[in-house]
């Protein structure tokens, strides 16, 4: 039997093409992504007034999929017009609250933090993400590290947003404070950066960590899936609810480098409180502790919940 064919909504971000693409992975879906650009004036209004029409979007799109997966607030609009047209002949899948009504869609896919209740919702702890074990452990050797009897801290480097500023006052503090408690004679670090990391705050990085420890200068996700795999202990700025969740497969110590907050930032303390109380993170303090966890896989616990529904639905 060939696969479905899907079609993945997004803006283009790497935190939301992580989380489609792993659904459609863990629900062995056939699937192509489409980056949702919107004419101008639309992108300055909600999806709730904004009108369930492909009309808005820049450019169109060849449609050919049974099933669609979205992402973020330019792909809520698109999604609801191709259910309006299509209805029972396509199942409509969004990851994250709408910020509209969620019957709108066939299932939302939201984690526990966003506080979202109904019928066709199902719950996640923290962010769905692709990332498997097997890719983790194929890339163990790729940055062929020596450990030198000292244990591994993988550095995983976010940035700016809308909450946190990434300040350099904040990053020197940070990157002072880490070395501090990471001492060169006992561990060797590996700063790994994203996509959303400053091309200034990678280069602080390589200043203040270069000579003893191995710094990745780009975005290379071969080194990020290394970096895991090899490590003892994980750090992980607190910007990014999806890097903490990725770091959460692993089952490996993981620590939160807080930053001061520069708006409410209530949806990430409830995710924090959450991942503490799992015992899955620590706040990064002066203290180094080891500890355990279960393992987080949430795309494929939810995955096989999600076929049913597809098919009860009549699309397989």
């Amino acid at each position: 039997m060939s696969k479905l064919k899907a079609l993945l909504l997004t803006q283009g971000m790497h935190g939301m093409i992580s989380q489609v693409e792993g659904l459609a992975k863990a629900l062995n879906l056939n699937y192509k992504n489409q980056e949702i650009k919107l004419k101008k004036f639309w992108e300055f209004i909600p999806p709730f007034l904004t009108p369930p029409t492909l009309n808005i979007l820049e450019s169109k799109f060849i449609f050919d999929s049974k099933v669609v997966i979205s992402c973020g607030r330019k792909s809520v609009i698109p999604s609801i017009a191709l259910k309006k047209k299509y209805k029972d002949k396509i199942f409509t899948i969004h990851i994250q609250d709408p910020k509209v009504s969620i019957d709108k869609f066939d299932l939302i896919v939201c984690p526990e933090h966003d506080d979202l209740e109904g019928n066709n919702v199902i719950k996640t702890t923290g962010a769905i993400h692709y990332l498997t074990d097997k890719e983790i452990l194929r890339e163990k050797n790729y940055l062929k590290i020596d450990k030198e009897n000292k244990k591994i801290i993988a550095f995983i480097l976010g940035g700016p947003n809308k909450y946190y500023n990434f300040s350099y006052k904040e990053i020197d503090f940070l990157f002072n404070r880490i070395k501090t408690i990471f001492t060169r004679d006992k561990y060797k670090m590996i700063v790994v950066p994203s996509y959303r990391t400053p091309s200034d705050i990678i280069k602080k990085a390589f200043n203040s960590f270069g000579h003893d420890h191995m710094v990745i200068k780009e975005v290379d996700k071969k080194a990020y899936l290394s970096a895991l795999s090899i490590s003892d202990y994980i750090v992980v700025t607190c910007d990014s609810t999806s890097m903490i969740s990725e770091a959460a497969i692993t089952g490996k110590p993981i620590y939160v480098a807080q930053m001061n907050a520069k708006k409410n930032n209530q949806r990430f303390q409830k995710f924090f409180s959450q991942f503490k109380q799992l015992n899955i993170i620590k706040d990064l303090t002066d203290k180094i502790d080891l500890w355990s966890y279960d393992r987080l896989d949430e795309v494929n616990r939810i995955s096989p919940i999600i076929n049913e529904k597809i098919k009860k639905n009549g699309i397989i």
